[in-house]
């Protein structure tokens, strides 16, 4: 996990660095300067950075306090019922086959199937299940769905879509208050402070351009989910994850709290445009490629 952070921090803040030296190679800070200007674009990149990155990591950090409060699930801390210890079983099997800590189980009251992994770490995360996958869905499909959100975990998702997001948010920042500024000096002429056009121009080119980053966000959410697809098939079998799956589309979930979306196992199916914006490939895209897999498998 340190080293990911670390190649995601390094590489935001060498592309921050090439931002900062192309806006001044473009004189950028000549125009400026020649309308009166007194951005400090160094300030503002290191500034960015600081807020992007601050409240992607503080959310991560919640993330377990938060998915319990919001969905209502409760640890199962110590299982009486049939399923609870096949539950706990099962995904302490699992935790052992991907290398990594057991994490916490938990069932939430929900009667739509849905489930989801999140955490801080791979050591520290916590899987959910809806009561409503529990009681419709077979015990191989269970297992495929859990198979499917502790690769999720294994495979660092809540890390990498958190250090993707923290870029994204700094780029934004950076942007729209870049924006700001040049409509406040140069086009409104304000020579003291900042103008209620700058922060009109600040909020606008934020929510325009968080909604456009957001598309690259979800992009790798949609990526990751066929590569949990294939360690839920490899855990639990391929027949397994493709009947859980097939489930699913009978009935799509409704989708979870947005800071959980990615990291169920299905959201409904967007259409047309605003596919872009889906944090999930369309189920039966998913089952395609796992059937792909499975005879390109069973050929070799």
């Amino acid at each position: 996990m340190m080293k990911r952070i670390f190649l995601f921090l390094l590489t935001n803040i060498a592309i921050m660095l090439v931002l900062s030296i192309t806006l001044r190679l473009l004189g950028v800070d000549s125009i400026l300067a020649e309308n009166g200007s007194d951005l400090d674009i160094q300030a503002l990149v290191i500034l960015s950075g600081v807020i992007g990155f601050g409240g992607s990591f503080i959310s991560l950090f919640i993330s377990k306090w938060m998915a319990k409060r919001m969905t209502g699930a409760v640890v199962i801390t110590l299982p009486t019922t049939n399923i609870n210890k096949w539950l706990i079983t099962t995904v302490e099997k699992q935790a052992k086959t991907v290398g990594i800590k057991m994490p916490e189980v938990a069932i939430f009251p929900s009667e739509q199937m849905n489930a989801f992994a999140t955490g801080a770490s791979k050591n520290n995360a916590l899987v959910a299940v809806s009561q409503g996958l529990l009681d419709n869905m077979a015990q191989g499909e269970i297992e495929a769905v859990l198979g499917h959100e502790m690769s999720h975990i294994a495979n660092g998702d809540m890390v990498t879509l958190t250090l993707i997001q923290g870029v994204v948010n700094t780029f934004v920042i950076f942007l729209s208050r870049l924006v700001g500024h040049v409509v406040d000096r140069v086009i409104l002429k304000n020579e003291r402070g900042h103008g209620i056009g700058y922060f009109v121009t600040v909020l606008i080119s934020q929510v325009v351009l968080s909604i456009l980053a957001s598309v690259i966000v979800m992009y790798f959410s949609r990526k990751r989910e066929y590569v949990a697809d294939t360690g839920g098939a490899d855990l639990a079998g391929h027949q397994n994850m493709i009947s859980a799956l097939k489930r699913l589309a009978q009935k799509e979930p409704e989708p979870l709290p947005e800071q959980l979306a990615a990291f169920g196992i299905g959201e409904k199916t967007k259409q047309g445009f605003s596919h872009l914006w889906a944090s999930h490939p369309p189920i039966e895209d998913r089952i395609e490629a796992l059937e792909i897999r499975a005879s390109g498998s069973s050929a070799s």
